[in-house]
């Protein structure tokens, strides 16, 4: 299901609680094998549980509360925005609006040619750069003008 690496990994993960606390790494192990897989499908999510001797339900509850588990195919860059009230107040709604226009997707859509998935997100914790996107769960861009967004854009698609 998962290579020889994302397992030695989800090991490495494993060893950093008591034996019988295993479970402990669910968060890990599902983003390393989102990493390997690009999303978790119930068959991975089923793998991860039986890896770590827990139920499958309890792997489920983890992956569908936080949103940087993809629970279905996404693009090869998910942008997602922050709109929650400080960043929506400081020009997150209008950055959303940008870049919905400008990809021709709404949020928790992917544009035709599988670039971008575009989704709505919850406090990044850097209200103070709103408007602020997250892409791919790991570059965090702040003060996005739509010219930045144009430049972020163009700089993925290069």
């Amino acid at each position: 299901m998962l290579s020889s690496e994302s397992l030695k990994k989800i090991d490495q993960e494993i060893a950093k609680y008591p034996v019988d606390q295993k479970q402990s790494a669910v968060m890990s192990a599902l983003a390393i094998a989102q990493a390997e897989r690009g999303w978790l499908a119930n068959e991975t999510m089923d793998f991860i549980a039986e890896y770590l001797g827990m139920q499958p339900i309890a792997v489920y509850e983890v992956a569908t509360f936080y949103n940087m588990y993809n629970l279905q195919p996404v693009g090869k860059y998910k942008i997602t925005v922050c709109t929650n009230l400080p960043c929506a107040l400081s020009g997150g709604n209008d950055a959303a609006a940008y870049i919905k226009e400008k990809l021709g997707v709404g949020f928790n859509q992917t544009t035709s040619d599988g670039q971008f998935t575009l989704q709505e997100g919850e406090c990044m914790g850097a209200c103070g750069d709103a408007p602020v996107l997250l892409v791919n769960n790991a570059q965090m861009c702040s003060f996005m003008s739509n010219e930045k967004i144009d430049e972020m854009l163009e700089e993925l698609t290069k």
